[in-house]
């Protein structure tokens, strides 16, 4: 028999349950449908990092303002999500100082909070730098476990009358006189649902979704290695201060280190090759800034794949497209109950959720605010809570897999 439910969201990434999160907040009924688990495409498979936003400071202003700002959120609702150890972008001899002065002023004119210090004082605040720094640059970044971040989310969506489906593919939409009728969801749930609207949160499988309601989104997803290495006691997130490139950027965990990434263009998020070199790569190109984790143990080593929108994109690595977000209203397509959030980056999950729900709300004549950006989150406070959490739903990914105890 049918389960009628007034917003279909399809995709249980970061976005996905944010988004699910916010439209029960606002009263509205949702189902949230995902095809293995939460957090298990590219939010779970991710480096595991709360941008301050300086990384795109002085290319893409507008991107970097919307970190910064949901940066601030998430510290203030996220509690034990996240591990605020602060970050550092590191000046090498061979980098460019033009560059470090235009990334500085930058992140001034923004409002990211820096402090300019000398290679030698970088050296005692991060004790094992390379010799070879010769000064740095601390910003707001921070570690950020997805899984949690998830899980979380869906949780308090549940509490406030969702339903969540982690193992509920969608199967099939059809479409009829212009609207989606009905979503076939399998797996564990093997029913069919008459939702009035539908959300398309499937980040690099957005454009897979799109088809089964004969719609165009062109992704253009790339591939990306990270390698979790064996490093005790790093504090700060490292980045390179240098154009973004393969192997320049460390998220610590409590006795791991993650190492990153590569970029590469894939066509299939699902096929795609994982080429040693780019570990090799990364481990190298890290081992600049941090000599030691080029003969660390290897933890465990994991690809993600960008859900880059580019309609327009070539083949390059793809490193030039925005990590901005959009929200498609595919009414302009010809299908006047479905909408899908495209881009964006695992700091921005919230205000993107914010505002795809804002188009939802708008749709449905639903007049409410969000409350995601003060509310915090269930358990933020309590890590076994917050596991339990990831348990129940299935939400374990690899980028925080030595953090969450007892769901692997």
């Amino acid at each position: 028999m049918p389960t009628d439910s007034t917003v279909l969201v399809i995709g249980g990434g970061a976005t996905g349950v944010g988004i699910a999160r916010d439209l029960a907040l606002r009263g509205v009924d949702v189902t949230l449908a995902e095809r293995g688990g939460l957090s298990s495409g590219t939010s779970g498979r991710s480096h595991g990092l709360l941008h301050s936003g300086a990384r795109y400071a002085e290319a893409d202003r507008v991107g970097a303002e919307e970190c910064i700002e949901e940066n601030e959120i998430i510290r203030s609702i996220a509690g034990e999500c996240i591990r605020d150890k602060g970050g550092m972008f590191l000046q090498l001899e061979e980098d460019d100082d033009a560059y470090f002065e235009e990334k500085r002023d930058a992140c001034e004119e923004i409002g990211i909070q820096t402090e300019e210090i000398s290679g030698e004082e970088a050296k005692e605040r991060v004790p094992g730098l390379s010799d070879d720094v010769v000064r740095a640059m601390t910003v707001p970044d921070a570690s950020i476990y997805p899984s949690r971040l998830g899980a979380a989310n869906a949780a308090d969506a549940e509490e406030h009358g969702a339903t969540i489906h982690p193992h509920g593919p969608v199967e099939e939409l059809t479409v009829e006189d212009g609207e989606i009728t009905e979503a076939k969801l399998g797996g564990d749930v093997d029913e069919t649902v008459e939702p009035t609207y539908v959300v398309n949160a499937g980040g690099a499988w957005a454009g897979e979704i799109a088809d089964m309601a004969g719609v165009e989104v062109s992704m253009a997803p790339a591939r990306g290695v990270m390698v979790s290495v064996d490093y005790d006691n790093l504090d700060p997130v490292l980045n390179r201060c240098r154009d973004p490139d393969d192997g320049d950027i460390i998220v610590p965990h409590d006795s791991e280190a993650v190492l990153g990434t590569t970029s590469v263009p894939v066509q299939d998020p699902d096929e795609y090759e994982e080429a040693q070199w780019e570990v090799e790569k990364s481990i190298e190109e890290c081992a600049d800034m941090l000599p030691a984790v080029g003969d660390a143990e290897v933890i465990r080593e994991w690809w993600g794949v960008r859900p880059l929108y580019a309609p327009d994109e070539g083949e390059g690595d793809r490193r030039g497209i925005s990590r901005g977000y959009f929200t498609l209203d595919h009414s302009d397509d010809g299908v006047d109950n479905f909408g899908s959030i495209v881009g964006g980056k695992l700091t921005t999950y919230r205000q993107m959720a914010e505002q795809m729900t804002d188009m939802v709300c708008d749709k449905l004549g639903v007049d409410a605010d969000c409350e995601t950006d003060s509310k915090q989150l269930p358990g933020a406070d309590d890590p076994d809570k917050l596991d339990e959490f990831v348990a129940r739903y299935d939400g374990q990914g690899p980028t925080d897999k030595d953090v969450v105890q007892g769901t692997h």
